[in-house]
């Protein structure tokens, strides 16, 4: 599953299944627990866990109408907590050089072990 870097110029992307035990907590509560999430690393910008969506407490997140365009990774959708609004997103579609990302979600900050 592992990819080489890929990218427009100097910009690189890689993406690799992590070998860390990848926890979010907000407020106290777990939102989301795996042992099978994918690493993006990415020019410029931290490392970025991706959490297959069976390892996360969809239950707790609410859609949110934010979206975003990445020229390397595609079109973002966003969920939101109460009193956190697009604390986590996903890539419902996203461009062929990271195609192993989709529909893995993203927060901003997890905790790895």
């Amino acid at each position: 599953m592992t990819k080489g870097p890929k990218g427009l110029g100097g910009h690189r992307i890689t993406v690799e299944p992590s070998e860390r035990h990848v926890r979010v907590v907000h407020g106290g509560q777990v939102l989301a627990e795996s042992d099978g999430a994918l690493v993006l690393h990415e020019t410029g910008l931290p490392d970025r866990y991706y959490i297959p969506p069976q390892d996360v407490r969809l239950d707790l997140l609410t859609p949110s109408d934010m979206q975003t365009h990445c020229p390397f990774k595609g079109d973002a959708s966003y969920w939101s907590l109460p009193g956190a609004a697009d604390l986590v997103w996903a890539y419902p579609d996203p461009k062929p050089e990271v195609a192993e990302i989709k529909d893995h979600l993203c927060f901003y900050e997890v905790e790895v072990s």
